[in-house]
């Protein structure tokens, strides 16, 4: 068995940059002497793993002001940063409450979740509707009709082997 080592979560406020709100900070703690069972241990490195990256993914963002960033960005995609990062707050703010034995599930952060949720499905919508291509119903159904095989009919095909045979 191996010792599980702490990961502590803290939020201050942000002193040094331009940007006002909050820092998330996690920082490794020292091993404890709690074992742990082995079949965990593959999940916890991933956790581990996880961790990491966000941390990582957070000192990026922070590293830009945000005025910045969304000034190189169109509205949509403006949309999508402000979206993903309230989701992603509100589900970190999630774990922290599981973590700290509160029911998530009877928490007002669920709505919150949900209502971010559905935003981001109204963006996905116009995403997709921008991407999709405008039809030209008449070309369609010319391309359609010309594509399908037809069978002559019976008068049409004398009719050609008769100007067929004049000749």
């Amino acid at each position: 068995m191996r010792a599980l080592h702490k990961s502590y979560l803290s939020v201050r406020p942000l002193q040094e940059s331009r940007i006002e709100g909050l820092e998330l900070v996690i920082t490794a703690g020292e091993e404890i002497n709690e074992d742990y069972p082995v079949e965990i241990h593959e999940y916890l490195s991933t956790f581990e793993n996880s961790i990491g990256a966000v941390d990582e993914m957070l000192k990026t963002m922070m590293s830009v002001s945000r005025n910045e960033l969304l000034q190189k960005l169109d509205p949509l995609e403006q949309a999508k940063v402000d979206l993903v990062s309230a989701y992603t707050l509100n589900s970190m703010f999630w774990v922290y409450l599981a973590t700290q034995g509160v029911n998530p599930k009877e928490h007002p952060v669920k709505q919150e979740l949900e209502r971010i949720r559905v935003h981001m499905n109204r963006v996905k919508e116009i995403t997709d509707k921008k991407k999709a291509g405008r039809l030209d119903r008449g070309a369609a159904s010319r391309f359609v009709k010309n594509a399908l095989w037809q069978p002559k009919s019976k008068h049409a095909a004398k009719a050609a082997n008769k100007g067929k045979s004049k000749n």
